[in-house]
């Protein structure tokens, strides 16, 4: 695998939105694909596609519907314009946030753009130990997933993907995209020294191995 080229292709920015319940942090990770806009987007929503480049999911793809990733996030499709945009509530724990993808043609290609979308709480203690890296290292792993899906073929499975993150490979793209959300965070406006600590923390957590984590 090419770390630097995927790690490139990538666009990462963060900002703000006004919620209802108040102030939003807003974390949107975007990249290219030579593919169709139907293409993607069928990748996207389809569900017999989806667990070969993301997780299994189960539930209702259509507006109203709820959906549930396998060990992960759930929740329920909110608005669907295919093959332009969807959106739905994040729902993982007891935490509530929401996602919203856009589809965009480039000539022959597609860009792919996801906001994620989180209330800003008082009590932040989850965002100021990680920082954005802790959602934004997974989005990566996901559109990495999603270039491998609709490129030629090869690279790693999702069943592959949790020894691949313990390999060199794997710990140097998590390295990489952590250093890259580490940037975009400063360029948000967050103290350069917390941003590289949050940073480092969640390079550590997504390739800490089994023996390693807070957990055994």
């Amino acid at each position: 695998m090419d770390v630097n080229g995927q790690i490139n292709a990538v666009q990462r920015r963060l900002g703000t939105r006004t919620l209802e319940a108040g102030e939003g942090r807003v974390l949107t990770i975007a990249q290219t694909y030579d593919a169709t806009p139907e293409d993607v987007w069928d990748a996207l929503t389809n569900a017999e596609r989806i667990p070969r480049w993301f997780m299994p999911i189960t539930g209702e793809l259509r507006v109203g519907g709820r959906y549930q990733l396998e060990g992960n996030a759930g929740g329920t499709v909110e608005r669907c314009d295919p093959p332009k945009f969807f959106s739905a509530t994040w729902e993982y724990g007891e935490g509530m946030s929401w996602i919203e993808v856009r589809l965009t043609p480039d000539g022959d290609r597609t860009r792919f753009e996801l906001q994620h979308i989180a209330p800003v709480t008082d009590s932040d203690e989850f965002w100021d130990t990680f920082g954005p890296g802790a959602v934004g290292i997974g989005w990566d792993l996901g559109v990495l997933g999603l270039a491998q899906h609709l490129g030629p073929g090869g690279g790693v499975k999702p069943e592959e993907a949790p020894a691949w993150l313990l390999s060199d490979e794997g710990k140097s793209f998590v390295t990489e995209s952590s250093l890259r959300w580490r940037d975009a965070s400063i360029a948000f406006g967050t103290d350069e020294a917390a941003a590289t600590a949050a940073a480092d923390r969640s390079t550590a957590a997504y390739t800490a191995s089994p023996e390693e984590s807070p957990e055994s």
